[in-house]
């Protein structure tokens, strides 16, 4: 698995349809009205590579294992969700299980379409959502909080610097700031604000390639905290129709649109969460793998298995532009040019890995 993002905004904004979009899928009802996503639905999505797929030619690999996106469509939040209005604060715990928050803003108008809300207002619809996401934080912050007390009367060190951090955390959401702006480590304490944000406005075909109105209030108002995507799940539903890569290519030509909407969610997923890729090559696979930057060597062998990190001994590197020059393993070899690392190693971004490690 690669990473997974939760998408949430108000109701008919365009989520199912989105989601149905990027997972080329029909598997969300993504009917005209208010809470037809009832349970939340999960989609996966490959991670295109051309890499991996140039990889596996060489060594003609019996099966290719790309790394995944997983995007689960949430249900429509409306104001008091975290009190349990609408379908309730059920959905807000789906999105804890995810590395990172898709919020789609509605930014098109269509009177076939009801807004929850009876007009299109991109920034108050914002406002709802990190609102009641704010408010779930505060309620389970309080709880921590008073379980915190009680071990920090016992002088637990760890228990004290954690209920300071959480009095900064929960003061700053009073005020409107997320947990992942509070200044302090918000990841012991599971927030909703803490996960980073990207913001997709949906926009009308029209708008697809340069924004509107709606979609620059938004860039407005976000700024630099978050990354800001403008895509129309509408052009998306029929990219998703589209098999041939060249047809494809010449259906975005057309509309002025350099990438699809899933390519812009997977490349600014990655660069939010800090994530980059390694493979394994062989004849019986070429995988991808997805690893946060900054990890070691050892801490790499073990996202294939965990053996493979507690009984690490070195790995040997290649880097593809290497092994594709030179035609595979054996000639990067004869060249010197495979390199061989210990537990320090930091790995880099489409490493070629062989692990070595005692069973």
């Amino acid at each position: 698995m690669g990473f997974n993002c939760g998408i949430v905004g108000l109701p008919n904004v365009g989520k199912s349809t989105l989601f149905n979009a990027l997972t080329q899928s029909a598997a969300a009802d993504a009917q005209n009205y208010p809470f037809c996503t009832i349970e939340p639905n999960t989609g996966h999505v490959v991670v295109p590579d051309t890499t991996l797929l140039e990889l596996a030619k060489t060594v003609n690999a019996a099966k290719i294992i790309p790394t995944q996106l997983e995007i689960v469509d949430i249900a429509g939040l409306v104001k008091g969700a975290s009190t349990g209005e609408g379908l309730g604060n059920k959905f807000l715990g789906n999105i804890l299980s995810t590395d990172a928050i898709i919020h789609v803003v509605r930014c098109f108008e269509n009177d076939d379409i009801v807004h929850v809300n009876g007009k299109i207002d991109p920034i108050a619809d914002i406002e709802t959502i990190e609102t009641e996401l704010a408010l779930a934080d505060i309620e389970s912050l309080e709880k921590q909080i008073k379980n915190l007390e009680k071990k920090a009367h016992g002088q637990d060190k760890e228990a004290i610097k954690l209920l300071a951090d959480a009095s900064v955390i929960k003061k700053g959401l009073e005020f409107g700031t997320p947990a992942r702006k509070s200044g302090v480590d918000a990841s012991p304490f599971n927030l909703l604000t803490a996960k980073p944000v990207i913001y997709v406005c949906n926009v009308d075909e029209e708008s697809a390639a340069t924004g509107n109105k709606y979609s620059n209030l938004v860039k407005e108002k976000i700024g630099s905290d978050s990354p800001v995507l403008i895509i129309s799940s509408k052009i998306e539903m029929e990219i998703a129709q589209i098999v041939d890569q060249n047809e494809r290519k010449m259906f975005l030509d057309e509309l002025g649109l350099n990438e699809s909407g899933l390519d812009k969610v997977i490349k600014t997923g990655y660069e939010t969460l800090g994530l980059q890729t390694f493979y394994t090559v062989g004849p019986k696979e070429a995988h991808a793998w997805t690893i946060t930057r900054g990890m070691t060597a050892p801490q790499a062998a073990g996202k294939i298995h965990t053996d493979f990190e507690k009984g690490f001994i070195r790995a040997e590197i290649i880097s593809p532009s290497d092994w594709l020059e030179l035609g595979g393993e054996l000639a990067v070899k004869e060249a010197g040019k495979m390199r061989t690392v210990g537990r320090d190693y930091v790995m880099q971004d489409g490493d070629i890995c062989h692990f070595l490690f005692n069973n």
